[in-house]
Order: structure tokens, then C-alpha cells, then sequence
């Protein structure tokens, strides 16, 4: 039988301590970190880029099938994601949570274990944060903060007609990883004594617990003179993301099915689903790759990196917002992926 902490048994700053108690600080920039009032930084003349997000239990994650470990290093890099999004390097990130008295120190210390394996592998500071008792679900807060020389951000809104759209990694597999840990959390709790089947499905079941920030996509950029004209991070799906580029930037695009990239794992989940891998490509979110468009001028450039596609280009604002089937069919994007408020 493991041991049991009452979290009530360190009392609140007892409890950040506890938490907080093995991280050393590995950023010049960070001047005063966890145990003050507020961190201090100095990001030495370059421009400070801040984001934050919220996850909450049964709308963002079910701990029915997500070790706490993976949560602390998920809710990390999701953060890290925005900020690579924006063409710039994360150095800094809080972590405030929500705890119902369901949950023990040492569940917590598991949680932690995954934030600081984030912050370690990303090369990021902790620098503060907050813990509050909530009423029952886990609630999770994380603000990243980074840092872009001046004015080499990289917004949304800034796709020009010509562009080629870029795309890294692969898609759809973080979808059909939820399909899968739905699926066998519907066979558990009908009958538990059926023991989770996964059936080698490692690959999609990772892309969703443990999804990777594309910090190597922003150095290859940056290694290459190659300086995206706009950007952003998969988290919803990638039609969805395309259209918010183009609604931002003013302009349409040509975005082709042939050109999708499906990794085979993926592909053949969605068959034993009975999905189509393009639908989970396009519409499946949480896969946190990047989405970007740059000049034409930089295709010789960008092909040099076997981990990005060009999926299409950016068209006139008249011309729509098209998908264009390996038939050679026409479609309207529409943004299927995923949306909090519909869950």
C-alpha cells in the first residue's frame, strides 16, 4: 500500500514548497524566481511574448486514461506551443492549480514530475504560480512566457496571396489516440474486468498524452533565413487553423488532400475505426504541429527538412477557402475540429 499525504496536512505555502522544492533556475533572464511575491525577468532587449492557457478535467483531459505525469508535461508543452507560434524561443512559464481533497501529495509530486521533465527537455524556468482547493474536478492553469528579437514575431494575420502553406510533423493522430482511450474507457466501464486493449497503438495513444513542442521546426527556420510570414499551432485541427489565418490575413487558399501529411499509424487506426484519415488530418486537433506560410522564394529552402509539407497556398480573398480532393474535387473548408464549447 502506498503512503497517503493529506494536501491539508502541509497547508497551502507548505505545499508550494514541497512542489517547488528541487528546481533550479536555468535562464539568465531569471532574475528572482519561485518563493517572492512575483518573478522577475530581464529578457535583455529582446520583446516578451506571453500566453496563457486553462485545462480543465472532463473538458480537456480525463484522468481515467491520463497519467498525471503525462498532464504536467502536456500542460507545459501546449503552452510552449503558442510561443514557438509566434516565432520565439519560451524561457519562463507559472503553474497555478485547482485540487479537490481527492487528490494526495504524492499524485501531485507525479504531476510535477511531468512539469519539471517539460521545463528540463524545452529548457524553461519555473518562476511561479498558485494552488487553491476546488470544489471537484483538477484544475490547471499555465502562462508561458518567451522571448523574440525585436519585432521577428510571427502573427496570424500576415499571410500574403502566393504564399506556399507549410505544415510540420503529421497529422490526425492525436484524434484517433482519443478515439481509441474513449473508446476503451466505454468497454471499462461497462465491464471491468476487461482489461484496456491498445493494441500496438503506441504511436496515436502518444501523440495525445505526450505531445512535443516544435522547438526544432523554429530553429531549422531561423537556421535556414527562412522567416515564415505567418503562423500558428495545431491545437484545434488544421482546417480550422487555416481558416483562422485566412479570415486574419484577409486572403484564401488551396490547401490538397494528396498533400496531407498522414503518418501510417495513423492511417491504419482510421481504417480500423472506419474513418477517413484525411477527415482526422484536417479536423482532429491536439496534434500541436505548426502551421505556417512563407514566401515562394523559400521553397528550395524549406524542402531541405524531411519534417515539414507544403499542403498549399494562399490564394486572393475572392478565390475562397478550398480543399481539393485527390480527385480532383473542389470543397469549402469548413472548421470541424475541436471546440470547448461543444464537447
Amino acid at each position: 500500500m502506498n503512503e497517503r499525504t493529506e494536501i491539508t496536512s502541509l497547508g497551502e505555502f507548505g505545499l508550494i514548497d514541497h512542489l517547488t522544492r528541487n528546481f533550479e533556475i536555468g535562464n539568465a533572464s531569471t532574475i528572482v524566481s519561485v518563493g517572492d511575491d512575483a518573478a522577475v525577468i530581464d529578457h535583455f532587449g529582446k520583446q516578451t511574448v506571453v500566453t496563457t492557457d486553462l485545462l480543465i478535467e472532463n473538458i480537456h483531459f480525463d484522468l481515467m486514461y491520463t497519467p498525471l505525469k503525462h498532464l504536467g508535461y502536456k500542460s507545459v508543452v501546449v503552452n510552449l506551443s503558442d510561443i514557438y507560434a509566434m516565432n520565439a524561443t519560451p524561457t519562463h512559464i507559472t503553474m497555478s492549480i485547482g485540487i479537490s481533497n481527492r487528490f494526495s501529495v504524492e499524485s501531485l509530486d507525479e504531476f510535477y514530475e511531468g512539469v519539471y521533465a517539460a521545463c528540463e527537455k524545452y529548457n524553461v524556468d519555473l518562476v511561479g504560480g498558485d494552488t487553491s482547493a476546488s470544489q471537484k474536478g483538477f484544475i490547471i492553469s499555465c502562462t508561458a512566457i518567451g522571448e523574440v528579437a525585436p519585432n521577428r514575431f510571427v502573427k496570424r494575420s500576415t499571410a500574403n496571396n502566393g504564399d506556399l502553406i507549410c505544415v510540420s510533423g503529421d497529422l490526425g493522430g492525436a484524434f484517433l489516440g482519443l478515439t481509441l482511450l474513449e473508446r476503451e474507457k466505454k468497454i471499462f466501464l461497462e465491464n471491468p474486468q476487461i482489461q484496456p486493449d491498445l493494441e500496438n497503438e503506441d504511436y496515436i495513444v502518444g501523440r495525445l498524452l505526450k505531445p512535443e513542442a516544435r522547438k526544432d521546426i523554429i530553429e531549422f527556420l531561423e537556421n535556414n533565413s527562412i522567416m515564415p510570414t505567418a503562423m500558428m499551432d495545431v491545437s484545434d485541427g488544421i482546417s480550422s487553423e487555416i481558416l483562422h489565418i485566412c479570415r486574419q490575413s484577409n486572403v484564401g487558399c488551396r490547401l490538397y488532400e494528396e498533400k496531407l501529411p498522414i503518418a501510417e499509424q495513423t492511417r491504419q487506426a482510421a481504417f480500423k475505426f472506419g474513418l477517413d484519415p484525411t477527415v482526422c488530418a484536417l479536423n482532429g486537433g491536439e496534434d500541436y504541429e505548426l502551421i505556417f506560410t512563407i514566401k515562394q522564394e523559400d521553397h528550395d529552402k524549406i524542402i531541405l527538412s524531411e519534417e515539414i509539407s507544403v499542403i498549399g497556398y494562399i490564394a486572393p480573398l475572392e478565390e475562397g477557402t478550398k480543399f481539393i480532393s485527390k480527385g480532383g474535387n473542389t470543397f469549402d473548408i469548413t472548421a470541424q475540429g475541436w471546440d470547448a464549447f461543444n464537447k
